[in-house]
């Protein structure tokens, strides 16, 4: 399978296991090194291949992901859910793009994720804690499953926030999706 579109990612290993599968090019961030002309870059490929931003589902990763979305509005994102990108290795659980297996990037791409670039909220933080996402036992539990279901990624309750308001995801659409016996 050929994409179209340059996938960012953050190295070499990332790209190793990209290319295992699809047809692809990439551009490799050098994990957080992302320096201006590597920016300059991405930005002349979104105007004429377009962008799909594809980092590690961690702290690392989502700084990444952030600042590219902020220099260069109009990227597509990718998410794999952290429980799908990580394995262990030599005793340690590893995670990362490197780590997932064909069905969860293929998956990942296929529900690519393009940000709105001016905020607005139609998902009020009130109704977040509502519905909750925030301030319960199983608060992160129930943000885990909401970043599966909506492909935005596993998150703390502020980033899923955010997220979901780029989306313009409202409390109406995140009660539809909700399990019946909730």
């Amino acid at each position: 399978m050929k994409i179209k579109e340059i996938i960012v990612v953050e190295g070499k290993k990332d790209t190793a296991n990209l290319k295992r599968w699809l047809d692809v090019d990439t551009l490799e961030t050098s994990g957080t090194g992302l320096t201006d002309s590597t920016l300059d870059q991405i930005r002349q490929w979104a105007t004429t291949r377009g962008v799909i931003i594809f980092t590690d589902p961690d702290t690392p990763g989502d700084q990444i992901r952030q600042r590219i979305n902020e220099a260069v509005p109009g990227c597509k994102n990718a998410f794999l859910p952290s429980r799908k990108a990580w394995e262990i290795v030599r005793g340690k659980r590893k995670v990362g793009v490197e780590h997932a297996g064909k069905e969860e990037i293929l998956a990942a791409l296929e529900h690519c994720l393009t940000y709105q670039t001016k905020e607005e909220s139609t998902l009020s933080w009130q109704e977040f804690v509502e519905l909750g996402l925030t301030g319960l036992p199983n608060s992160a539990e129930k943000r885990r499953e909401v970043g599966i279901r909506w492909h935005v990624g596993e998150a703390n309750a502020k980033t899923l926030w955010k997220r979901l308001n780029m989306l313009k995801v409202t409390k109406a659409m995140l009660e539809e999706g909700r399990d019946t016996d909730e």
